[in-house]
């Protein structure tokens, strides 16, 4: 090979290599460069951990988040105010909801916010079933009734060990994510509904099969994850993934 041609190789290897960085440059660029996803993360009516939840959001990257505590929550989702706002982030179990809140909630939904809905969020406003349809299940707090027939209430148990197995790998939700085991509540005896489209399952008798799904409701995309009573479970590296990864889905960026 002559002094010349390895000159020629030796130009063109570091062209090339110039173009990557060029590239991956341009691709960091354009994801810093990315809008934040503005979530409100709404609190009330049940203890949690306050400090390793949040930190959760605060080390989310791509998110800007805000949280606000009932009785004031329902006030953010009127009209006026949901412009601070991309997805809204349920950790409640709250009761009463006036009717001016269920229209704005519905609204905000229709309109094409995010809802995200997490673990004991599923449990709330017990008397309005509209919200059962719009995050996809319930947790019954008395009997209840299907087709007729009489059923328990729902139960809950503390600090069981259990395999999450992941339905859907090729959903966004669930990217990345196989099946794992960790330390948090479990509920028995829930109801989902049938257009529930499921991400998580599990084989644990303390629990429902179902543990985590997406649903749409008018132009809102809707994620419930059971997942998520204390920091054993805010600080796991598969929940952390899947409330990112729901959020961002939520938010269409997807």
């Amino acid at each position: 090979m002559t002094n010349r041609r390895r000159a020629l190789i030796a130009v063109l290897g570091c062209l090339a290599l110039a173009l990557t960085g060029t590239q991956v440059r341009g691709a960091e660029a354009a994801a810093s460069t990315e809008k934040p996803i503005r979530i409100l993360v709404v609190t009330g009516g049940h203890d949690f951990e306050k400090e390793p939840f949040f930190k959760l959001f605060k080390e989310m990257p791509g998110v800007a988040f805000e949280a606000v505590a009932h009785p004031q929550a329902h006030d953010r989702l009127r009209a006026e105010a949901a412009g601070t706002w991309d997805v809204l982030v349920l950790y409640d179990m709250w009761a009463e909801i006036s009717d001016q809140a269920k229209t704005d909630f519905v609204g905000r939904l229709k309109e094409g916010k995010g809802l995200v809905a997490l673990h004991h969020c599923l449990a709330s406003y017990q008397k309005w079933d509209e919200y059962a349809r719009i995050i996809g299940g319930k947790y019954h707090t008395e009997k209840w009734t299907l087709d007729g027939a009489e059923k328990p209430a729902s139960t809950y148990l503390h600090d069981v060990n259990w395999t999450i197995h992941v339905a859907d790998p090729s959903h966004p939700v669930c990217r990345g994510i196989k099946d794992f085991q960790i330390h948090d509540e479990t509920y028995g005896g829930t109801e989902v509904h049938p257009d529930a489209h499921p991400l998580l399952t599990t084989d644990e008798p303390t629990n429902g099969r179902t543990v985590g799904w997406v649903k749409s409701y008018g132009a809102a995309r809707v994620v419930y994850l059971q997942l998520g009573h204390d920091h054993q479970a805010y600080q796991d590296t598969n929940y952390r993934r899947l409330v990112e990864q729901a959020i961002r889905w939520a938010a269409k960026r997807e």
